[in-house]
């Protein structure tokens, strides 16, 4: 990131880390939903009276809402996302399943876009299109670590429509019907990254190979899980080796040319 923008990054970083750390780390069970509640109050205070904010995130981030306007909306989105995931630990279909990606994950790159200047919903769709998408790719690739945390992300009604249920998952079985599975949830994960492809064309600077490196890694980890058959209880990693390849592909660009 440009200098200019760090601290601001910093800022919007440190209130969605806080946040994610109360609805996932073992030290906050038992009040994770109150203190999200509080960390909700305390962005309504930011907004409303600077002057009255109590956390130090608080006092850095409200500097950066008035520097750019953000949106504020797109915080409180993220808030409810991990409520989400505190109250529930599956989802019944794809359509829910985009519904918390629209709040855990979108309103990361509107606020990228929006701190460099770029506020037009065009590059907003694409940016949700990649957002979902990585979302949905660290999903499949921690299947194993959200079970340990009583959650799967997989669609109730995906499972049922191949002939799998949550024990299966839970007892990590793989077999054909979950590597059906899996290539389905795989195909609409690559759908979704494809119609945001053209998002790094249309933006300047050093976020274009930042997009382009991201968007570039998120393919390479669905390349992984289909490489190990798609057994998503093995982590897929991608080498140092694989990263330089990734990143001389985002300095070329070829890819991304229409």
């Amino acid at each position: 990131m440009p200098a200019r923008l760090r601290r601001h990054v910093w800022a919007i970083y440190a209130f969605a880390r806080i946040a994610d750390d109360f609805a996932d780390e073992e030290q906050y069970a038992g009040q994770r939903l109150r203190r999200l509640a509080e960390w909700r109050d305390e962005l309504n205070r930011c907004v409303q009276n600077q002057n009255r904010v109590r956390h130090p995130v608080f006092v850095a981030l409200g500097q950066t809402i008035r520097r750019f306007q953000l949106p504020v909306q797109l915080l409180h989105d993220l808030i409810t996302a991990f409520e989400m995931d505190c109250t529930r630990g599956s989802w019944p279909d794809w359509s829910a399943l985009l519904h918390y990606c629209r709040h855990s994950a979108n309103p990361i790159g509107r606020l990228v876009l929006w701190l460099f200047g770029y506020r037009d919903e065009r590059r907003a769709r694409w940016s949700d299109c990649i957002c979902t998408a990585l979302q949905l790719i660290n999903f499949w690739q921690d299947v194993g670590l959200d079970l340990d945390k009583g959650r799967v992300y997989i669609p109730e009604a995906d499972l049922a429509a191949h002939g799998t249920r949550r024990e299966d998952i839970e007892a990590r079985h793989v077999d054909e019907r979950l590597v059906a599975l899996m290539r389905e949830m795989i195909a609409r994960t690559r759908a979704l990254l494809t119609r945001g492809r053209a998002l790094p064309q249309h933006v300047s600077g050093r976020l274009r190979y930042e997009l382009r490196l991201t968007w570039l890694g998120g393919s390479a980890v669905l390349d992984a899980i289909e490489r190990a058959g798609h057994n998503v209880f093995v982590r897929p990693t991608l080498g140092k080796r694989r990263w330089v390849t990734l990143a001389g592909q985002a300095l070329w660009g070829r890819r991304f040319l229409p």
